[in-house]
């Protein structure tokens, strides 16, 4: 027998094997498919509430002192107030300001859900600084005689009247009960009259309300077209609840580059809230005027 017969005999010996191997394992190993199961860890996303009140500010003054911004509530409405436009020469307008923030700190239900309320409290901090020689929050102590007004503190540190400083009918100088103010080089080229028309720029605020003393009056605004309804609107709520005079268009003498115009120029309704006293916040007037005005934006009245 040959050596290749051979192996050919020893391989088909092996056949029965494998097939009794072969069956072996078909019966007793179990090829289902298992379940496979991929367990996926929890986890838990926490998302966290928009702080009801926020702190910011808005730019920097010619020396460098920064503008401060509260922005209060998450509501589609935005409503601006702006004080210390004169510095020190209105401090009171910034007292008043600073009141109003702290009120809303303690009481957020003042602020209706669905208005958000931004307060400058001082537009000019280098005019204010010149009176009560402190920066930012300060008390009736800072000023050292409350019955004497510093007219240089009305203006910023470039001796520039601010509220001369805007893009409505601007001029290289205009005036202020009979005398000569700088409005500056051009419409915004002061850094605090910039950041006030950056920000708006960004916000859309939908009415702005300005605190300034004295005259005992809540003035509308206009520019080249005359004043928009609305603002006629807001001027009558705040002089109401508040019990100051309403008055339509300021004639007393004329008044170019003022912020009020500008904002009425590009269809913001803006009023000015003219103190009866240059000393004092009128506290009671003013809360009772802001919180009308509120009413009057909100949808949830």
């Amino acid at each position: 027998m040959t050596t290749q017969r051979k192996i050919q005999l020893a391989i088909l010996s092996f056949i029965p094997v494998l097939l009794i191997v072969g069956f072996y394992f078909l019966v007793t190993i179990d090829t289902s498919e298992e379940e496979v199961f991929i367990e996926v860890a929890e986890v838990a996303v926490v998302v966290e509430p928009e702080p009801f009140v926020v702190y910011g500010t808005i730019g920097s003054s010619v020396e460098q002192r920064e503008i401060e911004v509260v922005t209060f509530g998450h509501g589609d409405t935005h409503l601006l107030f702006v004080g210390g436009m004169h510095g020190g020469y209105e401090w009171n307008s910034s007292l008043l300001a600073y009141g109003m923030i702290e009120h809303l700190e303690e009481n957020p239900d003042f602020l209706p859900e669905d208005l958000t309320m931004s307060i400058i409290p001082v537009l000019n901090p280098d005019g204010l600084f010149k009176v009560t020689e402190t920066s930012g929050k300060f008390t009736i102590g800072a000023v050292p005689d409350p019955s004497v007004r510093v007219a240089e503190a009305r203006f910023n540190a470039n001796d520039v009247d601010l509220n001369r400083n805007f893009d409505c009918k601007w001029a290289p100088e205009s005036t202020w009960r009979g005398n000569v103010v700088s409005a500056g080089t051009g419409a915004f080229s002061e850094p605090e009259a910039a950041a006030l028309r950056d920000y708006v720029a960004t916000f859309q605020p939908k009415a702005v309300a300005f605190w300034h003393s004295k005259a005992n009056n809540v003035y509308a605004s206009e520019c080249e077209d005359g004043v928009l309804p609305e603002t006629l609107t807001l001027m009558d709520t705040y002089a109401t609840a508040g019990s100051y005079g309403a008055v339509p268009s300021f004639d007393a003498y004329p008044v170019t580059g003022d912020a009020e115009g500008w904002l009425a120029s590009i269809g913001i309704p803006a009023v000015t809230v003219e103190l009866e006293s240059p000393t004092s916040i009128e506290w009671t007037r003013n809360l009772a005027g802001v919180e009308a005005v509120l009413e009057l934006y909100s949808l949830a009245k």
